[in-house]
């Protein structure tokens, strides 16, 4: 069993989570908005999946999956941080990276081990770059 953190309750982050979490790793969902976290702890779900409302209600029932609006009691325990935060397109048409950033600065500021971090959000080439820069300040 790992320690897992998932950043991010939307599509990706919620559903990495709950899938990690039903193979038996404890697994801590992250984000900053506390209605959708409060939401999801009493079992109503942010989005539409075949099966997501049970596998939630399982994982947590069994104790491996957890959510928070706390970066801190997150990573407490997480060995993998997997950054799952939306990239809407700019008005340039580029990808918005402001929430990869605000998720890195979070991370950096409440990591107290070292932790294996894997972006799943949508990303340029060499964001992974800066998001390291980002974690080792």
């Amino acid at each position: 069993m790992k320690n897992i953190t998932a950043v991010g309750v939307g599509y990706v982050g919620l559903i990495t989570g709950v899938c990690f979490a039903d193979l038996g790793n404890k697994v801590v969902c992250v984000d900053i908005n506390e209605e959708r976290i409060e939401n999801l702890k009493q079992g109503l779900m942010p989005i539409y999946e075949p099966g997501l409302e049970e596998l939630v209600t399982r994982n947590m029932q069994a104790g491996r999956l957890s959510f928070t609006t706390s970066y801190a009691e997150a990573l407490a325990d997480a060995e993998f941080v997997f950054i799952a935060v939306g990239t809407p397109e700019g008005v340039d048409g580029e990808a918005d990276l402001q929430y990869v950033r605000m998720a890195a600065r979070s991370i950096a500021e409440a990591m107290e081990h070292p932790l294996i971090i894997v972006n799943k959000s949508t990303v340029p080439v060499g964001t992974g770059d800066w998001v390291a820069d980002i974690i080792r300040e």
